[in-house]
């Protein structure tokens, strides 16, 4: 039977856990054209999200856009990506191409079918006769324009996914903004949802003296409710031919921080334990015990990003986890682990957020990863 807890990738519709409210309000958002912001920090489960939404999306008839900001290196290289995943949405191959040349005759894109590593073929969208700051600057209206063009003349809405939205700040400053809620702000046959894993960049995006402010809703997303998840561990162990014990979900929760990636990820591979075992009951034990097996494996990668950080910030960064992420700036905590002043402690927590070493969740601080804060709470000092 295959494992039924997907991590590392966008989860299928069998592994999407709970989330209906959220699915409900993002895809009618969508369909009505609307620009969403969707903010969350990284590990909730963002990009599963929105590639539920765009399946859905996809049923109701629309055509569907999606591409990650920050897999792209130069404002140029975003652009040229961004046509590409416009053009893709055009199943008519031949007509996609013509199409492309239409729109942006002027620049004379260059539009190619390649064959991917997999055997697929891919869409190719490059633009060799742009070459300095302001002919970027030129086309980029012309790129942002496609959308809307595109369902024009399909006669369909157009859905557009831009994940870690918030790389767009490396672009030029803030010209980028400028010209995308430009385009947008008219595009009503296009819906958009603007997501970003860094829940500061994104929200200072929205502020008032910048171009996106109040361009549409926002939604923030939160943890997914441990009933509905433990529920579904349970569920998915029991349907495998495993005995979960009393509480078995419910611990998968805790011992990951209840982060939906971190989750997923315990969950696969004490399936996979209890499968390689040949067990048929599974509790605590058997959960520790896949737990002392991913920190062995991650150990050295764990202790690379530790040597990284300077010592204040290892001192921080363990109190923070035998703290659980609470009161790092009072004087008892601060004598008790040797932080020494406010504003150093301060200073070391800017610097673990900016590195996503550290979140905040609500009024405390957390480790990203589930796995690195337990080998800093099991390790001796």
């Amino acid at each position: 039977m295959e494992n039924p807890f997907v991590y590392g990738e966008v989860v299928p519709a069998a592994s999407f856990v709970d989330r209906e409210d959220e699915l409900k309000r993002l895809s009618a958002d969508l369909l009505a054209g609307q620009k969403v912001f969707l903010i969350s920090p990284r590990r909730y489960g963002k990009s599963s999200l929105i590639g539920r939404a765009l399946a859905s999306a996809e049923r109701a008839g629309c055509l569907t856009v999606e591409t990650t900001v920050s897999a792209y290196s130069s404002y140029l290289a975003f652009l040229e990506g961004y046509a590409r995943a416009v053009v893709a949405a055009e199943a008519r191959w031949p007509k996609a191409v013509t199409w492309l040349r239409e729109q942006i005759g002027q620049t004379r894109p260059e539009v190619r079918l390649e064959r991917e590593s997999d055997g697929s073929s891919g869409v190719m969208v490059s633009f060799p006769a742009i070459r300095t700051t302001k002919d970027v600057a030129r086309l980029a209206p012309e790129v942002f324009a496609l959308p809307a063009r595109l369902a024009e003349v399909r006669r369909r809405r157009v859905v557009v996914a831009l994940d870690e939205f918030q790389a767009i700040g490396g672009f030029n400053g803030g010209s980028v903004e400028e010209a995308l809620r430009a385009a947008v702000q008219h595009q009503r046959q296009v819906g958009y949802v603007f997501a970003g894993s860094e829940p500061t960049l994104m929200e200072a995006m929205l502020g008032p003296r910048r171009p996106f402010y109040k361009a549409g809703p926002v939604m923030r997303l939160q943890k997914i409710p441990a009933e509905p998840f433990a529920a579904f561990i349970d569920q998915k162990f029991r349907k495998a031919g495993f005995r979960p014990e009393t509480g078995f979900g419910q611990a998968v929760l805790d011992l990951a921080g209840h982060l939906p990636y971190d989750v997923q990820r315990l969950a696969h591979e004490a399936w996979d334990d209890a499968r390689a075992g040949g067990l048929r009951r599974v509790g605590l034990d058997h959960l520790h015990a896949t737990l002392r097996r991913l920190l062995a494996e991650h150990a050295v990668f764990f202790e690379a990003s530790w040597q990284r950080l300077t010592l204040g910030q290892r001192a921080v960064l363990r109190a923070l986890v035998l703290e659980e992420g609470t009161g790092l700036l009072s004087g008892d905590v601060r004598t008790r682990h040797r932080l020494g002043g406010a504003s150093s402690v301060q200073a070391a927590l800017a610097a673990l957020q900016r590195e996503d070493v550290i979140t905040r969740d609500d009024d405390r601080w957390v480790v990203v990863d589930s796995l690195m804060r337990e080998w800093i709470a099991r390790r001796t000092f």
